[in-house]
């Protein structure tokens, strides 16, 4: 017998013209000003046929008014939206990453008048899992989780979703949840590439060892990372065996992956290394490691994440940190917000929206983030001293 598909009973009755054009009104008091038709389409995601069919019938109507060259303008007062309560759970004020994250999110979340609940997830599942019973207790009206544990995922997910509450997870995927982050594969293929191409250059392509930093308990989905990084080698350098390659845990902190390669170094005395890690800290405490040997002339570093203190590593003469993958996480906030709104107003998000990455080095880094200047010498000169 075949079986039909039952939509809850909150969206049967929902009429979805009304609704799309409930969202053309929304888009107006969002802009607060006169709004081209393709402006009114991407806002929405309508098409342009259907939003000019939309916009017409509201002018006929008298809720919008034509205005200027092909312009439209909101002609009624809407009614003042409920504040959205929404809850954000950071990784850890340890990493500059996160932190940048986090100070993303709550600038957007004041931009669009939302109420925003601020946990520190303190690098700890079970600090992570009490956050989100405490979101729960809170009655938020959607959880934003960035927690790096993924054997804890199904046990947050199962937390909101028993409370009815949507969620977004933020580089590490949670069952159930809409994810915003990283494509893990490509940034690790974009990173991989480029250490190829210095050992080719510098090394004549000889490679002895290619050393990867880790982070075992994120799981598979961040480790694609690291294997991205390898394919990524092993497209300029096909000669690079399995047999060449080390796995280390770093857990993805400067600390642990120090003492990880000293460990390494101790035993190994090849000359020529690539190394490749989850972030920023990892990577840098690998670099540390050959430094503090004196042996950093036998390295190329690539880290992940163009963190704060990966940019200054960068804007050191000599440094044989050759370059990081940039995700941008200050601009998290710009896209995570909306993407919230859109889940709470009902609207269709994809499953998982990825961020655009871009590689820095030491000749792009002025260039991408020229905002860095604005930075004093003796704070750089600090970043630089924490992660040693």
């Amino acid at each position: 017998m075949k079986t039909m598909a039952v939509r809850p009973p909150s969206e049967r009755y929902v009429c979805q013209a009304i609704s799309r054009a409930c969202d053309v009104l929304e888009a107006f008091r969002e802009a607060g000003d006169p709004l081209r038709l393709n402006e009114v389409a991407a806002k929405t995601g309508l098409s342009v046929a259907t939003a000019f069919r939309i916009l017409f019938t509201l002018e006929k109507r008298g809720l919008v008014a034509r205005v200027g060259d092909r312009q439209y303008q909101l002609n009624i007062r809407l009614p003042k939206r409920r504040r959205y309560r929404i809850g954000y759970a950071g990784q850890s004020k340890e990493f500059a990453f996160s932190r940048e994250v986090a100070g993303g999110v709550v600038e957007a979340a004041s931009k669009a008048e939302i109420d925003l609940l601020v946990l520190d997830n303190r690098y700890s599942p079970k600090v992570a899992m009490r956050n989100a019973e405490a979101f729960v207790r809170e009655r938020v009206d959607l959880a934003i989780e960035f927690q790096t544990d993924e054997h804890v995922a199904p046990i947050i997910s199962s937390t909101f979703m028993e409370a009815g509450i949507p969620m977004v997870a933020l580089e590490i995927p949670h069952p159930g949840a809409t994810y915003y982050g990283a494509n893990n594969y490509s940034a690790g293929l974009l990173g991989g590439r480029y250490l190829g191409r210095c050992a080719k250059q510098h090394w004549r392509g000889s490679v002895d060892e290619v050393l990867l930093l880790e982070l075992p308990k994120a799981g598979a989905v961040p480790r694609s990372r690291l294997t991205g990084i390898l394919a990524g080698i092993r497209e300029v350098l096909p000669s690079v065996e399995d047999s060449r390659v080390i796995w280390l845990d770093g857990n993805g902190q400067f600390g642990v992956s120090l003492d990880a390669v000293r460990q390494y170094l101790r035993q190994s005395r090849d000359r020529q290394v690539l190394i490749g890690a989850i972030n920023d800290p990892s990577a840098l405490g690998a670099l540390r490691a050959f430094e503090e040997a004196g042996r950093g002339e036998d390295c190329a570093v690539l880290g992940q994440n163009a963190s704060v203190e990966a940019r200054a590593e960068l804007r050191k003469p000599g440094t044989r940190f050759v370059g990081s993958v940039a995700y941008f996480p200050e601009r998290y906030g710009e896209e995570v917000i909306p993407l919230c709104i859109d889940i709470l107003q009902r609207k269709r998000v994809p499953p998982a929206v990825f961020v655009k990455h871009q590689l820095v080095t030491k000749e792009s880094v002025d260039r991408l983030y020229p905002n860095d200047a604005l930075i004093s010498s003796g704070d750089l000169e600090l970043l630089l001293l924490k992660s040693r």
